[in-house]
């Protein structure tokens, strides 16, 4: 996957080889193979946990639109920006066809 953008329809999956807990309702990651921590926060940890499953862009947007009033063109700047993040950390992969 391209680190500099996340299409909408790509599904996308966490990457492997990370510890995750949950910290005062924070998600909190270390990487097995480096050591390096991540501070996904809430919001991030909420996107976190949909990406357990392979999902895409749009699909995380319209779930965070159901549960939080918040304009959907704004949500997706956010949540691809934040995605784009992931991507060049390593945290998340393609999930494939």
């Amino acid at each position: 996957m391209s680190s500099s953008s996340v299409l909408i329809h790509e599904r996308i999956v966490q990457a492997e080889g990370f510890l995750v807990s949950d910290m005062g309702g924070e998600k909190v990651m270390m990487s097995i193979q480096s050591g390096k921590y991540f501070n996904l926060g809430r919001s991030g940890g909420e996107i976190w946990e949909l990406l357990a499953a392979p999902t895409t862009l749009d699909e995380i947007v319209n779930r965070l639109c159901r549960e939080y009033e918040i304009e959907r063109e704004a949500c997706m700047n956010q949540v691809a920006s934040f995605l784009k993040q992931l991507a060049e950390q390593g945290l998340i992969v393609n999930a494939g066809a």
